[in-house]
């Protein structure tokens, strides 16, 4: 945030060239803030950021990256309770990275997006042709991956597993989603802690939907410690909504030692 406002305040003064670029950065900076508030729980804060970095991305005509910023908005609102704007945004997303040129990485990561809304409103058949389109994105963009901007650069095949399984979970049909989570963690990178957070957490969800209260408590585990190591509340909160979703199994072994190391870690 505080690099945002230095870049600011440069762009008053700026000549025309390096005015564009400056824009180009501030875009990113302001689309990091957003990032940061998101995951501190801060819905609205977040989404004042992610609207700066829209009328940045805009001001600077580009137009793939304007579809990066609605695809954060997407989730936004999705997380938010808003899945029908989350929908829209998502769509829009869509339609600008078309208009650019259609990038079909990034055509693959917009879809999923907004499966992920369709799977919040339990609309089955629009989230599952939009997980079907976003496979078909992908399979186009196999081998030009390089040509995708960087920050697109995340989403590989891997990626694509998992948040297929996590649409599959928000949809209800954990059968769907626990293989394809568990096989997209088999693959993932230790270090990926963050994201491994998340990824435990949905693969929690989809095994207590299963009634598999055994594994559901060892997966919310890893995701607990995972939340320790990165300090993230969105994380935590995750853990914590999993907590609250096990009380109906209160007095079983694995529900009271997950409790009883949900209390060590979080307090």
């Amino acid at each position: 945030m505080g690099h945002l406002r230095y870049v600011g305040r440069l762009l008053d003064s700026a000549e025309a060239g390096l005015r564009h670029d400056l824009q180009g950065v501030a875009a990113e900076l302001a689309r990091l803030s957003g990032w940061a508030y998101f995951d501190a729980r801060q819905y609205s804060t977040a989404r004042t950021y992610f609207t700066q970095a829209l009328k940045l991305s805009h001001t600077q005509g580009d137009s793939l990256f304007m579809a990066n910023v609605l695809s954060c908005m997407s989730l936004l609102a999705t997380y938010d309770g808003n899945p029908n704007d989350a929908v829209a945004l998502a769509c829009r997303a869509q339609d600008v990275a078309r208009a650019a040129g259609e990038q079909s990485l990034v055509m693959s990561m917009l879809h999923l997006r907004e499966a992920f809304a369709h799977a919040a409103l339990r609309d089955t058949q629009a989230c599952h042709q939009a997980v079907d389109r976003s496979r078909d994105q992908y399979e186009r963009s196999r081998g030009h991956e390089a040509e995708a901007p960087d920050w697109v650069q995340y989403f590989d095949e891997t990626k694509l597993l998992v948040d297929t399984g996590i649409a599959y979970a928000r949809l209800g049909d954990p059968a769907r989603a626990e293989p394809l989570i568990a096989e997209g963690l088999r693959r993932e990178n230790a270090d990926q802690q963050r994201g491994r957070a998340f990824h435990t957490y949905w693969l929690a969800s989809a095994q207590l939907q299963l009634g598999k209260l055994d594994e559901a408590c060892t997966s919310a585990g890893l995701a607990l410690d995972l939340a320790a190591a990165i300090d993230s509340p969105r994380v935590s909160g995750h853990v914590q909504e999993i907590h609250r979703r096990m009380l109906p199994y209160a007095r079983e072994a694995p529900v009271l030692a997950f409790e009883q190391r949900l209390r060590e870690v979080l307090g």
